[in-house]
């Protein structure tokens, strides 16, 4: 892997966690209810490098919970 991609891939992730970080915490502040919120996080490729559906969508789902 060259040193482009894992710069592509430093910049995707670093916008997903300003990203996620600013969803969660919405979606906390804004949940009723008591004690943690479960989440879960699923990182899905759109399509492969040559424009084919990707065979397995799904590569990555984290679930946890968020204490209030």
């Amino acid at each position: 892997m060259g040193e482009e991609t894992r710069q592509d891939i430093r910049k995707l992730l670093k916008t997903f966690g300003v990203k996620a970080d600013e969803a969660i915490t919405g979606y906390v502040e804004r949940a009723s209810g008591e004690g943690p919120v479960r989440l879960r996080i699923t990182l899905e490729p759109l399509r492969t490098a040559g424009g084919v559906e990707a065979d397995a969508p799904t590569l990555l789902v984290i679930e946890g919970a968020v204490r209030r």
